[in-house]
């Protein structure tokens, strides 16, 4: 399940698509706007998407997932347009038999989104300064 919406998550609908009889474990991270980056104080973000691209890249790395780990579903939504301080802006959740499974495909999908999706963020900060913000460091991830 691959969702791109302008509307608030649905996490537990995320948690729903991904229940299976076989999973002992259902891991959900979720990535919420937080009130700085760098230093500076966020005033929001807005996200922007090349939409067909980056389903089909999110759908990919699902099953990407799916062939490393043996996981029994998987699921990703993420927000666009302008977000606010503590919204919601990207979940992954993953189940799987085991819990250790589903920790490494959730850490590496939501790695993958960060490097490889075509989605753009533009921070808007305090001040009124904006920037478009890429991929981030490894380290920051």
């Amino acid at each position: 399940m691959v969702v791109l919406t302008t509307a608030p998550l649905d996490v537990s609908a995320l948690e729903r698509a991904v229940a299976d009889p076989t999973a002992g474990a259902v891991l959900t991270f979720v990535g919420t706007v937080r009130n700085h980056h760098r230093g500076r104080a966020t005033s929001h973000l807005v996200y922007e998407a090349y939409e067909p691209m980056a389903e089909a890249e999110l759908q990919r790395l699902l099953a990407a997932a799916a062939e490393r780990w043996p996981i029994a579903r998987a699921a990703v939504a993420h927000r666009l347009g302008r977000l606010e301080i503590g919204e919601a802006a990207v979940a992954v959740v993953v189940s799987s038999a085991h819990r250790g499974e589903a920790f490494e495909a959730c850490r590496w999908i939501m790695d993958q989104i960060k490097h490889d999706v075509p989605i753009w963020k533009h921070e808007t900060w305090a001040t009124g300064d904006s920037e478009w913000i890429g991929p981030e460091p490894q380290e920051n991830r």
